[in-house]
């Protein structure tokens, strides 16, 4: 799409003047800055006070070393991030009105977190350091980053962001202080983040050595254009750099399936996504709109994942590494339905703005989407967009659909896709706009979670889907392990995940069959094996099981119904995980339906609610 647009056209002509690129106004411009609601006026200033008690969190090298020796990422990441939150969340402060004495303290934090960025020796996070990274050693060879050889990480860009924006934001009062700090800023950014990306073709998410590239694409781009963009006095180097992102995010959207579906779930796409819109705004708003993509198809409809993948309220479906209740950016939501001309996109946006009491970013500090917030003044959500009916992405293979109180989505895809878990043919239901059965999504990152024993994590293995076990079998990691033979309709899907499994289970055929009939979602699964052996049908529940007759479950407001001579039984998991509590404080419980061994299996189950619900 990009290249093609770039086919004998120049971008120098196209380029809007210079005053006029940027998006945000710098704290000079005290009319602007007076517009922010007083309500994030008032969060910002009282959490930058409370960020600037005591000194900058220090980051040592055995802090950068934990990841190698232990797995553990968060000894180096809470304090890396922690230095980022105060930055970010100070230097909005300082641009604030309030008195000058409190705006100095603001500026002087600021000083002192610009220093402190800009004396780390990597910018990445200690997980990402040696990752594919042309010409670094193994992590276990060189466990360290290597200054001499900069990488352009997702954290390496957004530093480079987070910091060109406090100079642009402050740089009247930066520079009065001493032109030395924007500076050693801008040679900062220079050396370790625009220089890499002018000159290597060999980071793997620029998708010239690679084409497998995923969310890194747009959300690296996405801060290395606004760096360009701040510091470029060489308009032609500005052209230039901004054609040569344009072309990365061809190989972005060459991996994104037809129908716009992220795989990564609906809070990878507010990195994924999102980050493309960042990347379509900053072309929008560097050439006056004269580079515009929003009538493209595809561009539009991935724009709309997240509208597909709502349930109700903030539950969306969290299929692989995703979170039931993702953080999304409601004002970037919003800006990509008015520019792809959806209005339910935009009111999902804006009844998720407006339940943003706090503008701070509750994830990574990506300053960009704090400063759209302030400014884009998106209209009160008012009435919440009507609930789904449900939809259909039949490239990336997930079917939803809502029939009175239920709600159900159900996936097929392989095994091998971004963040993936194995879990071809399992399914989600929510009743009443809560979840019923359930996919356990994220849990906290650790070595483990991209390392070689992923899938010995409980959130990523079959058994703790909603899924058919095979005598010992699990279903297997591995783009191979596929389902086939998908058919969607309007009530009812089917689907064949024999494939899932490995070939030592010896299933010639596993179809699985959903369906509304009545009230309730009917599952049917038909097993053909090689050899006998036995089957059990696990169900992820959010409510405590209790038996409530023959062949009947009863959990919170569901009821399951199925054959009587499967042998039941369940276990409690409670939640220790903070990420997964997020999204399931408490615990969760692991059903087993189970049969005994043959050859030939065939059941089915029947998903309704229990009116009024019997909650334990």
């Amino acid at each position: 799409m990009f290249a093609e647009y770039l086919e004998g056209r120049d971008l120098l002509p196209l380029l809007a003047p210079k005053a006029a690129r940027l998006p945000f106004a710098s704290a000079a411009d005290r009319a602007a800055w007076q517009t922010i609601a007083p309500a994030y006026h008032q969060r910002v200033l009282a959490a930058a006070r409370t960020l600037r008690a005591g000194p900058y969190p220090t980051l040592s090298a055995t802090q950068f070393l934990a990841f190698c020796r232990t797995g553990d990422r968060r000894a180096y990441e809470d304090a890396y991030f922690a230095r980022r939150h105060r930055l970010l969340a100070n230097a909005l402060a300082a641009c604030l009105p309030q008195p000058a004495e409190a705006r100095d303290a603001c500026l002087d934090d600021v000083i002192d977190g610009i220093w402190c960025l800009c004396e780390e020796s990597f910018w990445g996070i200690s997980a990402h350091n040696g990752s594919d990274h042309p010409g670094a050693r193994p992590a276990r060879e060189c466990p360290l980053p290597d200054a001499q050889n900069p990488y352009i990480d997702l954290f390496a860009a957004q530093t480079a962001a987070l910091l060109s924006w406090a100079c642009h934001l402050l740089d009247e009062a930066l520079d009065a202080a001493t032109p030395i700090i924007r500076r050693r800023v801008r040679m900062e950014v220079e050396r370790r983040v625009l220089t890499p990306f002018f000159y290597h073709d060999d980071f793997w998410w620029m998708g010239m050595i690679r084409r497998d590239v995923n969310n890194w694409t747009p959300w690296i781009l996405s801060n290395v254009m606004a760096a360009l963009l701040i510091w470029a006095d060489d308009d032609r180097r500005l052209a230039d750099g901004l054609a040569r992102g344009m072309r990365m995010l061809d190989a972005y959207l060459a991996v994104m399936p037809e129908d716009g579906g992220c795989d990564e779930g609906a809070a990878y796409w507010n990195v994924a996504g999102a980050s493309l819109l960042d990347c379509l705004e900053l072309l929008y708003t560097a050439t006056a709109g004269r580079v515009c993509f929003y009538e493209e198809p595809l561009i539009r409809r991935i724009g709309a994942f997240p509208l597909h993948a709502h349930i109700a309220g903030p539950y969306y479906w969290n299929f692989a590494d995703c979170d039931a209740r993702p953080m999304l950016d409601g004002e970037r939501v919003h800006r990509y339905g008015l520019r792809t001309d959806n209005p339910a996109l935009a009111a999902l946006g804006a009844r998720i703005a407006a339940d943003t009491l706090d503008p701070l970013p509750r994830g990574t500090p990506e300053i960009s989407r704090v400063m759209n917030l302030l400014f884009a003044h998106v209209p009160p959500g008012g009435e919440a967009p009507a609930p789904s009916c449900g939809a259909t992405l039949p490239h990336l293979q997930v079917w939803a659909r809502q029939r009175g109180g239920l709600y159900a989505a159900i996936k097929g895809g392989h095994n091998g896709e971004n963040h993936n878990h194995n879990d071809v043919g399992s399914f989600l239901l929510y009743i009443d706009g809560e979840p019923a059965i359930i996919d356990l999504g994220n849990m906290v990152y650790t070595a483990q979670t991209f390392g070689p024993d992923r899938y010995a994590l409980p959130n990523t293995r079959s058994r703790n889907h909603n899924l058919p076990l095979i005598g010992p079998y699990e279903q297997a990691a591995g783009r191979i392990h596929a389902a086939r033979d998908l058919r969607f309709w309007d009530d009812s899907a089917v689907m064949d995940i024999a494939g899932a499994y490995p070939a030592g289970a010896g299933v010639s055929r596993l179809l699985r069959t959903f369906g509304f009939e009545g009230g309730a979602l009917a599952l049917h699964d038909e097993i053909a094996l090689t050899a006998q052996l036995p089957v059990c049908w696990v169900f992820m529940l959010r409510h405590k099981p209790k038996a409530a007759g023959a062949g009947c479950i009863a959990a919170g407001p569901l009821r399951l119904g199925f054959d009587p001579a499967l042998a039941a039984d369940w276990e409690e998991m409670p939640v220790t995980d903070t990420r997964m509590a997020a999204n399931f404080p408490g615990s969760v419980y692991r059903l087993t339906l189970c049969a005994k061994a043959a050859a030939y299996h065939a059941r089915a189950f029947a998903f309704s609610r229990i009116d009024p619900p019997d909650r334990l």
